[in-house]
């Protein structure tokens, strides 16, 4: 099976740690073959420090799954860049940006199953010529090309609970005027498609909360649920899917509610954020859906006052690889045909 493509993250946090800890238990862990995109050099000096044993060989995918079981294979995507954990500098954010680009495009022409990517600093990328808000809105102008636009949906994932919210990364101020009728209607269609094609859900249950409190209190507190929000959701309804809404979203995140519904869509970041960081911190997974391609990531930062020490928890980026792998189209084919 093709391997998982892994984009290194910013060198001076975390996400070189996790990879190298990672690989070294890929045994005992049962983690499916990967190739990093990065510089191999720089990844056997931050092994060291870590104190690891770990053999690595520059390669392509193509070789990655052989390669795999005694050494951790990489891509070169720039210069080997000092390893100072902890410190920032613009051949490190050079590397990160580059090894995203190629990590995707190999992704995009079937050499990689699914990307998985490790935190970067946007600030940091912002100073070597990085223009979007964050990973998901670069991932989505790398895939669409020329194609046209790419609508992306930022889901956060956990054993208990999924939300996606609508609007991303962006200042509060700017949410209502970006909510549109006609945006909630084709987000929320792309929610239902990730779910059944990612997931294997095949009627996916859906809630939807308002942005104002109460949800509006109809119309006392804001109009957006009147006037947006309630008719995306009747036209949902309309196209058969199962969706309640507009919810207040103290209520909506409330467990015995939020369990009956396989993802919780919310207005704004914070909104979604929130209550799925408060349930599983160090374990919800961050998935782009609308893509072309398999895209997930940890659902943590750089954490550059760590990295080097081995102290940040694997939990996220473990569980990010684990859903790369099994949202693959290739581990999807494997599951139906062993049905």
């Amino acid at each position: 099976m093709k391997p998982l493509a892994i984009s290194i993250g910013e060198p001076a946090g975390i996400g070189p740690d996790l990879i190298l800890r990672l690989f070294a238990q890929r045994k005992e862990e049962s983690l499916p073959p990967f190739i990093v995109y990065g510089n191999g050099r720089f990844l056997a000096d931050r092994a060291r420090r870590l104190g690891l044993e770990i053999k690595i060989t520059e390669t392509d995918p193509e070789q990655a799954g052989r390669i795999f079981p005694q050494a951790l294979p990489v891509v070169n995507t720039g210069d080997a860049v000092k390893d100072m954990p902890g410190t920032i500098n613009r051949a490190g954010s050079r590397m990160a940006l580059q090894a995203i680009k190629n990590a995707t495009i190999d992704c995009l022409d079937k050499k990689c199953r699914a990307l998985v990517t490790a935190p970067v600093n946007k600030a940091a990328l912002a100073d070597v010529g990085f223009e979007h808000p964050g990973h998901t809105e670069f991932l989505a102008s790398l895939c669409a090309g020329n194609n046209g636009e790419i609508i992306p949906i930022m889901m956060l994932a956990s054993r208990e609970l999924r939300v996606v919210p609508l609007s991303i990364h962006m200042a509060l101020a700017r949410v209502p005027g970006y909510l549109s009728k006609k945006m909630i209607v084709e987000k929320t269609r792309n929610v239902a498609k990730g779910l059944k094609t990612g997931f294997g859900i095949a009627e996916p249950r859906i809630a939807m909360c308002g942005l104002n409190p109460h949800a509006g209190e109809e119309g006392t507190f804001g109009r957006e649920e009147v006037e947006m929000i309630s008719p995306a959701i009747e036209m949902l309804k309309q196209e058969g899917m199962d969706i309640e809404g507009p919810l207040p979203a103290d209520t909506a995140f409330y467990p015995p509610k939020w369990r009956q519904y396989d993802v919780v869509v919310a207005m704004y970041h914070d909104q979604a954020l929130i209550p799925i960081k408060t349930i599983a911190f160090d374990r919800a997974v961050n998935i782009t859906l609308g893509l072309p391609i398999v895209r997930t990531s940890p659902d943590h930062g750089t954490a550059i006052d760590i990295a080097g020490t081995s102290k940040a928890s694997t939990k996220s980026m473990k569980e990010a690889i684990r859903s790369a792998d099994k949202m693959s189209p290739e581990a999807r084919t494997a599951s139906h045909d062993h049905a």
